[in-house]
């Protein structure tokens, strides 16, 4: 998957990201974050890359993202531990 990093600075980031449904996840577990302000993404033509908008206060953008991801694959591990309960 491609990423690439559009502009950065201590309390915004933008950043492209090659799949719609990727970056859609992002912006979800980022807003339940209290120290992101605001995250969203747009995407200019459907054949372009989606481009994810994070603002902070309190902790960096980068730490933001960071600790989305962080976030988002700790469910994921737990799913995939549920999932292989079952039998």
């Amino acid at each position: 998957m491609e990423i690439n990093v559009l502009q950065n600075s201590k309390e915004e980031i933008e950043i492209g990201v090659g799949s719609l449904t990727i970056v859609e996840i992002l912006k979800v577990y980022l807003n339940k974050d209290s120290s992101v302000v605001f995250a969203a993404w747009k995407r200019d033509h459907p054949t372009e890359m989606p481009v994810l908008k994070v603002k902070t206060k309190e902790k960096t953008a980068k730490k933001a993202v960071n600790d989305a991801i962080n976030a988002i694959t700790k469910d994921l591990d737990k799913v995939e531990s549920d999932f292989k309960k079952l039998k």
